[in-house]
């Protein structure tokens, strides 16, 4: 009698299941989210507070904070630092491009002081400048009412 030393064959179903590719794509898309998300906070947001504002409980900044000027008056003279004398725009430039020498983590807010009554395109000239020079961090000054 001759023997069959064959394994029989079984038809049942494979009970494992391979999870490579799967894994594969959760890292795939975990490196993109991971990509996209500072270019998402990269958007540049700016906290407007109108000229007047309501009587709040106030944020006191950290102390190592440092703090610069700009002030624009009602005819639109730019005011760079104390606010003793005016100064063109383009000497406004060279101290915001002075300022943008600084390294990264010395660079300091910037303080805007435009008046109630000054046509939006001198902030916004001033803000395009502000963000060629890479400088982000900007408040608007207020004052509150009541």
């Amino acid at each position: 009698m001759a023997r069959n030393f064959r394994r029989s064959r079984q038809l049942h179903p494979i009970a494992e299941l391979n999870v490579t590719n799967l894994i594969d794509l959760g890292f795939t898309l975990l490196i993109i989210f991971m990509i996209a998300t500072p270019l998402i906070n990269h958007e540049q947001s700016i906290p407007i507070n109108l000229p007047n504002e309501s009587k709040s409980p106030q944020t006191q900044p950290d102390p190592k904070t440092t703090f610069q000027t700009v002030a624009i008056d009602k005819q639109g003279r730019y005011y760079f630092g104390d606010g003793s004398t005016a100064v063109t725009f383009a000497q406004l430039q060279s101290q915001l491009h002075t300022l943008a020498a600084l390294p990264e983590t010395k660079r300091p807010v910037v303080r805007i002081r435009a008046d109630l009554s000054l046509q939006w395109q001198q902030v916004v000239k001033l803000m395009d400048e502000l963000k060629k020079n890479q400088l982000s961090k900007i408040t608007f000054d207020t004052q509150t009412s009541g």
